[in-house]
């Protein structure tokens, strides 16, 4: 099992077969390739058969921290992370604390935790204190949907981000199939920069 790097951390990582916490499966029959997370059940079947286990991968990929894969998966900036991350471990709060414990400006708490709400990591409910009036509390959604939620989050991203990479991989091959003397050009890649 890897070790767990601080962030920033650049040391690569090979693809583990014997690492129970997830596996790699591929068609015999088309490029169909699927991640199975933690699962003991038999492999999953494409065309009628049974998907066969990666068990060597060429490409090393860099250790992912869990601030980094927020960030790129979901698209929460660093102070919707720390918001999120702040209700999650000392909620339920209401934003004025949030900005408080944060030294954050109060409309940028409020705004981003809306938005956590609208995204479906955070809840809100109402509080009536006698004195100061109904105030927004905010607070971490069950911790089982949370889960749920965040996983199919991830796997839809990463989706995407799979499809990108083959659209990618496709224009490739067809542009050096059509210059088979020439390389492929720097401006390639800026088809994909904005998906």
């Amino acid at each position: 099992m890897p070790e767990q790097q601080s962030p920033g951390s650049t040391e690569k990582l090979d693809y583990d077969p014997e690492d129970s916490r997830y596996d790699i499966y591929e068609c015999h029959h088309c490029d169909n390739v699927a991640l199975a997370l933690g699962s003991d059940d038999p492999p999953m079947s494409c065309h009628g058969d049974p998907m066969k286990q990666v068990t060597e991968a060429e490409m090393r990929v860099e250790q992912p921290e869990v601030r980094q894969v927020l960030l790129q998966a979901f698209g929460l900036p660093k102070a919707g992370l720390d918001i999120c991350l702040c209700v999650i471990g000392d909620g339920p709060l209401p934003a004025s604390e949030v900005a408080d414990k944060l030294g954050y400006d109060r409309s940028t708490v409020t705004r981003y935790l809306n938005e956590l709400v609208d995204f479906g990591l955070l809840q809100r409910s109402t509080l009536n204190r006698e004195q100061r009036g109904v105030v927004n509390m905010y607070h971490t959604i069950d911790i089982d949907e949370m889960r749920r939620e965040t996983l199919i989050g991830f796997y839809v991203w990463a989706g995407e981000a799979a499809t990108l990479i083959e659209e990618a991989n496709v224009t490739k091959q067809s542009y050096l199939e059509e210059n088979p003397d020439r390389e492929l050009p720097d401006v390639f890649w800026d088809r994909f920069d904005d998906g």
